[in-house]
């Protein structure tokens, strides 16, 4: 049997998320769909931003292949409150959902602690909306930072043109890079970060 001590919390992207919102060309569509995570803690089976998708089954099927389902789903964590990554939030009725307000669980909130857990803190990062969060998640690789919209993707630019704070924004990047050793951003795939 494990001690408590040499469990620590796991990180999987369960789908790599992807935006055009950097580069449109001209008459082009926008796409977004977040990087969807599962994050195992200590019992707990949480997803985080379950945003758009072009199918629920994509989710679904990642989540099978973890053999997980939506109903083995504690609670979905969401960075931020746009919608490209709270839309599917419902297709977890039993689901608790951690937000910038609060836990709520059906018609009820409480308040979130920013040391969630022993291997996750929560802690605010406001600029690319004001009620940003960051999961920070203690792995045997390293701390891993879910940190949506703070970085779109991995070289990102500097200036979010959808940024409700520039300054707020680069203290919240600031954060992130020195507290955490991988990223995994709102649009894209899991990275390093350069100490």
């Amino acid at each position: 049997m494990k001690k408590k001590s040499d469990m620590v919390a796991e990180v999987k992207v369960l789908i790599e998320g992807s935006t055009n919102a950097d580069g449109l060309a001209e008459g082009e569509e926008e796409r977004s769909w977040p990087t969807i995570t599962l994050i195992k803690d200590n019992g707990l089976n949480i997803v985080t931003d379950p945003g758009t998708l072009r199918n629920q089954r994509l989710l679904i099927d990642a989540l099978a292949k973890e053999n997980l389902t939506v109903d083995t789903i504690d609670m979905v964590f969401l960075t931020h409150s746009h919608i490209d990554h709270f839309r599917n939030v419902g297709m977890f009725p039993t689901a608790k959902v951690l937000e910038f307000y609060g836990i709520w669980e059906e018609d009820t909130v409480e308040e979130w602690k920013e040391q969630f857990s022993e291997d996750i803190q929560i802690i605010k990062t406001p600029g690319h909306i004001a009620n940003g969060l960051t999961f920070l998640v203690k792995t045997k690789k390293g701390v891993v930072g879910v940190v949506g919209d703070v970085f779109w993707k991995e070289n990102f630019p500097e200036k979010d043109e959808y940024a409700s704070d520039l300054a707020k924004l680069a203290e919240s990047r600031k954060l992130v890079l020195r507290e955490a050793d991988f990223i995994i951003p709102g649009h894209g795939p899991l990275f390093k970060v350069k100490k």
